[in-house]
């Protein structure tokens, strides 16, 4: 008897983008539901809580709850609970990331903290990237959620976590570790999610750089989606393959 598959799937550019489901999505999802294969939503954005992700998604007329929702800013929590229990953290972000550290224990403060942490938000205050800057110059280590430059909504592209990341790293001269997709770690912390082991599991993603490499390095089958960021030309600028390329979750074979 052959196990069913259970199937990792990027949130922006393959199941929305912005406020409007991609076509096709909701039943997608319904398949999967219906075929018994477990799934999780796995997303580098940090800003939202995973009650604020689901508002979103059913929003969108996608019905999911909770439990099939994991985004970098939990992993990230994950991660500083791990190295550094019961830390502190200097933190730029939103909602999502606050709540995630703060629920494992985390305390947020600018004085003397473990990590300073970039996440997700809609406005960066240049305030804050400054005292961040600063922080880092005197030796505190930076972490951010997620390396995504740029991501969709329903307007066109925006910058995203790794644009800001790449300011501060310009000005201080360190590099963040990056928790969120493609770290083998998030993945890692996903499939414990759902008790599910790589040999059996399928990343579904829009993105070359993080959804597809993270999926092949943690050594799962991938698949990219073309309603998202990459453009079926952009493929051959990076040395590997998805495992399939299809126009959107619709076309999707379970």
């Amino acid at each position: 008897m052959t196990t069913k598959k259970s199937y990792l799937i990027d949130m922006d550019g393959v199941l929305v983008n912005g406020k409007k489901a991609i076509p096709g999505a909701a039943d997608f999802i319904q398949r999967l539901i219906d075929g018994g294969h477990q799934y999780l939503i796995l997303t580098n954005n940090s800003r939202y809580t995973p009650v604020d992700l689901v508002h979103r998604l059913q929003l969108a007329k996608i019905v999911v709850d909770t439990q099939h929702v994991y985004n970098s800013a939990l992993a990230t929590a994950a991660f500083v609970q791990k190295h550094q229990p019961g830390g502190s953290a200097y933190v730029l972000g939103d909602t999502g990331l606050y709540q995630a550290l703060t629920d494992v224990g985390y305390t947020l403060t600018d004085y003397n903290p473990n990590y300073v942490i970039l996440g997700e938000t809609k406005s960066y205050s240049y305030d804050k990237i400054i005292k961040a800057t600063r922080l880092i110059w005197a030796g505190t280590p930076f972490i951010a959620t997620n390396p995504d430059s740029s991501g969709p909504d329903e307007n066109g592209l925006v910058p995203a976590c790794g644009a800001v990341a790449a300011l501060i790293e310009k000005a201080t001269g360190f590099a963040p570790y990056f928790v969120g997709k493609p770290n083998p770690f998030m993945m890692r912390a996903a499939l414990r999610t759902i008790g599910e082991h790589s040999e059996n599991a399928v990343m579904v993603g829009d993105r070359m750089d993080t959804d597809i490499r993270m999926g092949l390095e943690s050594g799962l089958e991938t698949i990219l989606v073309l309603s998202g960021v990459t453009k079926p030309e952009m493929i051959t600028n990076f040395p590997y393959r998805p495992s399939r390329v299809v126009n959107s979750v619709a076309d999707i074979k379970l």
